[in-house]
């Protein structure tokens, strides 16, 4: 029996991945359920393993007393010094339950809970060595299919593919093998479920870093991914502190052998491999790439960017329904408008023409009107004394003397300009 139980034993420990230890712990709970049952709830059993042979076995606990009052949990002293010579009064004695006493019920509950535990310790098993791998790239085969989702058998576990994390363009079938990315492990009632993906950007970034050793390394960092599954990629690389580094010349390989068999894990989809840069201009153009790019007038406030191209590389800019300028924007986080210079040259246009009329309409509604001779000659008496073609100009051009301050002495007498004095002398010279 003992070596059939450590051989039992030894398999589920290498089979199912449970920890020998958890093992023990789940079948001394099953016997001591198992006893329990026989013997009553209120019997109190405890079961130990024997290291050494191998061997699990039961005992009941009775306390030593004088008067016995309840035969399943007390024994006198007397009956305890027969088991054990040095039993004493207020101790506890272990007796020995032999196997043959659990019975056939008694062993059946013992298999199922056996069979219960076993289960549980290899779903926590499989819980912790896929928890493990989330994020990472895993490599299964496809069972089958379940309505719209996709079955794909990890060795161990199954995982589930859903609809949405499947590659339009590829069609799964019994017994393909692939790489895929581990999404999520959660638990469920009826074990863990593990969700994989083929459609996820994080499949390409996983497997640039598998296929490309100076990203593994660290010398050339992936700084972002923007991928429509199934059609183009593109990924944004730059060199970490050694400039002899070419971060695009690593990621294609020679003769671009590193990303065809990148190209050919996931069934001909397009990659472009991007330079990042610092310079949102300079980073802008080259997601946008193979484009030419004329001009970019950056919006930070939005942030946005209008992007401005060559009349004929509008279309390859914008791409196949947009894709190239999505996957950009996506790839540089800009809202991107991609216009050619005659439609930017046009709209350049319109916007100052209504700039311009604005501003005219504003200066129309502040200018003011000419002054009247009224306004300029305050009394009749000054109308009066003045030239018409005085009154004539100020009316027409709006001109308004300016008041002259003239100056006074101590006295508040105005005083006489030198000219004045001048000619007031000739004049006196004048008359003697």
């Amino acid at each position: 029996m003992s070596n059939e139980l450590a051989l039992v034993m030894s398999q589920l420990e290498h089979t199912k991945r449970i920890d020998k230890k958890k093992l023990i712990e789940a079948i001394q709970a099953a016997l001591s359920s198992a006893a329990k049952k026989v013997y009553g709830a209120g019997q109190e059993v405890d079961v130990e393993f024997d290291e050494i042979n191998y061997e699990f076995r039961a005992f009941y606990l009775k306390e030593v007393v004088e008067k016995v009052e309840d035969n399943s949990t007390q024994i006198t002293l007397a009956k305890a010094r027969e088991l054990d010579a040095e039993a004493e009064l207020g101790g506890v004695l272990k007796v020995r339950i032999p196997n043959e006493q659990f019975g056939r019920i008694a062993a059946q509950t013992a298999k199922q809970v056996i069979v219960q535990r076993v289960q549980d310790a290899e779903r926590q098993s499989v819980f912790d060595q896929f928890k493990e791998k989330e994020g990472d790239l895993i490599t299964g085969s496809i069972l089958r299919y379940e309505g719209r989702n996709v079955i794909v058998s990890l060795g161990d576990a199954e995982a589930l593919m859903p609809a949405k994390e499947q590659v339009p363009r590829e069609h799964y079938t019994t017994g393909d093998r692939m790489k895929l990315l581990v999404l999520e492990v959660r638990k469920t009632l009826k074990g863990p479920a593990i969700i994989v993906s083929r459609a996820h950007p994080g499949l390409v970034r996983k497997l640039f870093e598998l296929e490309v050793p100076e990203i593994y390394d660290g010398a050339v960092k992936i700084e972002n991914v923007a991928r429509e599954a199934g059609a183009r990629t593109k990924i944004a690389v730059r060199s970490m502190g050694d400039d002899r580094i070419d971060a695009v010349g690593a990621c294609v390989g020679v003769k671009g052998i590193r990303v065809q068999n990148i190209v050919d894990e996931i069934h001909g989809e397009k990659v472009d491999i991007v330079r990042w840069d610092e310079d949102p201009h300079n980073y802008l153009s080259n997601a946008l790439s193979p484009a030419k790019i004329a001009r970019i007038v950056f919006h930070p406030e939005v942030p946005s960017a209008e992007v401005i191209v060559p009349n004929d590389q509008l279309s390859l800019a914008i791409g196949k329904k947009g894709q190239n300028a999505r996957l950009a924007a996506r790839l540089t986080g800009i809202k991107i408008d991609i216009k050619n210079e005659e439609q930017y040259t046009q709209e350049e246009r319109a916007r100052m023409d209504a700039h311009f009329q604005v501003v005219t309409g504003e200066e129309q509604q502040g200018s003011v009107a000419a002054p009247s001779a009224e306004a300029i000659f305050k009394t009749d008496e000054e109308k009066a004394a003045a030239p018409p073609d005085e009154i004539d100009e100020g009316a027409v051009s709006g001109d308004v003397p300016e008041a002259v301050e003239i100056a006074k002495d101590e006295t508040g007498l105005p005083l006489i300009p030198p000219t004045a004095e001048v000619l007031v002398e000739s004049t006196e010279g004048e008359e003697n």
